[in-house]
Order: structure tokens, then sequence, then C-alpha cells
């Protein structure tokens, strides 16, 4: 029998948490925009997920009944043992209405200097740690588009706004 060796980057190895957790970064912005630069705090929702565990049995779970041991931030800096924590224990925020799963999520805020983006990153990652060894647990990520002060996209829809309003770039010579 072979030994499978489990890559590690650094610290905590990415085996010890498997992606079975379900976030949704800013769930009342659709974009996901971070802008290093104006933003304090994040918020980041936790959903209900339901997945088939090491041990093949099916295992719910659910934030609104866990321990609040999270960290957020960039990939390499979650598996450097760092990221940013909760500012406080999070809100519990039930489903709308016209929700299709009707599950309630757990509502986190972290602190955006302390979750090792840079600019740039497309990803954003949760580890949930399973005790206060940090060790092991659940893992969870979203699509993201991290940038410091103003983003190329933006300032296109500017330029374009104004050409379109009839200013233009060279009208103030």
């Amino acid at each position: 029998m072979t030994a499978a060796a489990v890559p590690s980057l650094s610290g905590v190895a990415a085996a010890h948490f498997p992606v079975e957790i379900t976030v949704d970064v800013q769930p009342e912005n659709a974009e996901n925009f971070i802008d290093l630069s104006e933003h304090d705090t994040i918020t980041v929702a936790v959903e209900q997920s339901e997945f088939v565990n090491s041990d093949g049995d099916s295992e719910t779970f659910d934030p609104t009944e866990r321990a609040v041991r999270y960290r957020f931030g960039s990939r390499l800096a979650l598996e450097d043992g760092e990221g940013a924590r909760p500012v406080e224990d999070g809100e519990i925020r039930e489903p709308d209405d016209d929700a299709a799963d009707g599950q309630a999520s757990l509502v986190l805020t972290f602190p955006v200097d302390e979750m090792g983006f840079d600019g740039g990153e497309e990803t954003a990652w949760l580890y949930w740690e399973r005790d206060e060894s940090g060790n092991h647990g659940y893992a969870g990520f979203d699509s993201v588009r991290v940038y410091r002060g103003q983003p190329a996209s933006r300032s296109l829809i500017e330029q374009l706004q104004r050409l379109l309003g009839g200013e233009t770039a060279s009208s103030s010579d």
C-alpha cells in the first residue's frame, strides 16, 4: 500500500479544509467588488449545505448551529493560518419568503485589512475551523473582484458616460 502525500503550500494542508460549505460574499451585491482603499469591512453569508463527508455519510453544515470559528480572505493567507476573523458572532438571517431553500444563513462581518488581499484577486475563501486548533474544518469560496482604488472597468464606464453626455476629456483644454 502506498501512502499519498497531502500537498501543502504552507502550514495548513488544503486537504484538512475540503470545500463543503456555501458562501455568498456581499450578499446584497451581485458584483462582489472589494475596494481595499474604500471598504473597512465585508459581509459574508454562510449558508446551510449538505454533502457526503470523508466517512461516506451524509452531513448537513448548518452555520446557525456551529461555533463561530471562521477565517476569511485570500487562500494563501488562510493556508498560512491567517486571514480575517469575524468582528462579532454574526447575525442569523431568515430566508426571504421567495427563497427556494427556506434555510437561515449566518451573516458575518470581516475587517478588510486582515484578509491578505493585494488587489487583483478573483476568489475569496472562507475556512470554518472544527476546533480550537484551527487545523481541520471545511472551506467555501466565492468569486470577487478585488482592487485598490477605482477599477479600470469603472473608469471606462465614466468615460463613456461623459462622451454620451457631451463632455469629452479634451473639453477642459
